[in-house]
Formats: C-alpha cells, structure tokens, sequence
C-alpha cells in the first residue's frame, strides 16, 4: 500500500486522544449484542474502539490494520479494558488468517483504496466460515453531500472510495443478505466522525 496512507493513518494516530473516540461504533455494539460470541476480524481496525468492545463481550478478537500507531493506541485502550485481542500490522495478503477461520467479518468504516477495496472485500470474505456473519457499516457515495455541507462528519472525498448498494451486492455474492440499506445517521465518534452522514449498512451470512 502507498507509503503516504500508511504516513496518513500513522500521523492520524499518533496523538494522546482517540481519533474515533474509545466507544464502538452504535450499528457494531447492536449487531454483536445479537449473537453469541465466538471468532471475529476487524480489518482497518484503527486504534481498537470495536476491537476491545468485542473483547469485552466474550469474543477471540483478531485485527489488523497498516498503522504502526493504531496498533499502540489499540493494545493500550485494550490493556485499560483488562481485554487482550490478536492485533497484527499490515496488509491482509501478508497476514497469516485461516480460510474458514472466523465466525464475524466487522468491516467499520474500513475505507481501503478504491483500487482494492472490492478485491479486498472478496479475499476477506474467504476467511469466514459457512453461515459466519459479515458486519459492515461505511460512508456511502451520497455521502459527498454532507462533507460540502459539514466537513466535521468525516470520510474521503473521493467518491470511489464510497460506497454503494449495488457494490455490496456483488462483493459479497456468496452471502444471504439479512440487512443492506443505505441510511441518513447522526455520528458522534471521536474527533473526525460528528455530524449527519449517509452510510450503508450491511448484515450478511454466508452460504
């Protein structure tokens, strides 16, 4: 990956605060709170808000994400939770996961490159089990719109790097939709995610 979004993120997470804020993400904690607990991935997992939250609920937690700084602030808030989780740096076709070897898939505002990001989305999906779940909640592409009007909401402008209904769709065709809309919400996460967005909202399990 391009040495300056590793710079971004490295930078991003360098300060004494929490980017996103220490509490998970609101559409994750409903979803998790829903099932039993069992093996989860967080890709682009930042500096651990989810990760330890799920940690916290009883779940083996694995992560990973190109942030050397990220993964510090991770174990840190992980270690003021008494929680551990598995949190690996660097990019998911270097790492050492399993096929089949998750329960849940969390993609949480894991906005990769436009240029991988479906691929990537396809190779993840390679390491959940047959009937695991995928948890997925990011920026959509009318979500160009509120950053004009709010930049504090957060998110790329680059609109490839947004998603859509139609994309979801086909790259997770192997999967039973349970949940797949696009939504107006209100964030209040951290620093960088304050204001009203447009997010697609993703549950699905696997055949």
């Amino acid at each position: 990956m391009k040495d300056e979004w590793t710079e971004r993120w490295n930078d991003r997470y360098s300060k004494s605060e929490f980017a996103y804020g220490e509490y998970p993400n609101n559409f994750l904690k409903e979803q998790l709170e829903k099932i039993n607990p069992g093996a989860i991935l967080f890709p682009a997992e930042g500096e651990g808000r989810n990760a330890v939250f799920a940690a916290k609920l009883g779940w083996k937690v694995s992560a990973f994400d190109i942030s050397v700084e990220g993964k510090k602030k991770a174990l840190q808030l992980a270690n003021a939770n008494n929680v551990s989780i598995d949190y690996q740096v660097g990019e998911l076709q270097t790492l050492n996961y399993k096929p089949e070897q998750f329960d849940t898939l969390a993609l949480i505002y894991a906005h990769f490159p436009a240029s991988i990001k479906s691929s990537y989305h396809k190779m993840l999906s390679q390491h959940v089990r047959k009937g695991g779940v995928v948890i997925f909640e990011a920026f959509s592409k009318k979500h160009l719109d509120y950053i004009v009007k709010n930049e504090k909401v957060g998110g790329s402008k680059d609109i490839k790097m947004l998603f859509s209904i139609d994309e979801l769709k086909s790259d997770f065709a192997n999967f039973e939709i349970i949940e797949l809309a696009e939504k107006e919400i209100e964030l209040s996460e951290g620093q960088f995610h304050n204001g009203t967005g447009s997010v697609i909202r993703f549950v699905g399990r696997k055949k």
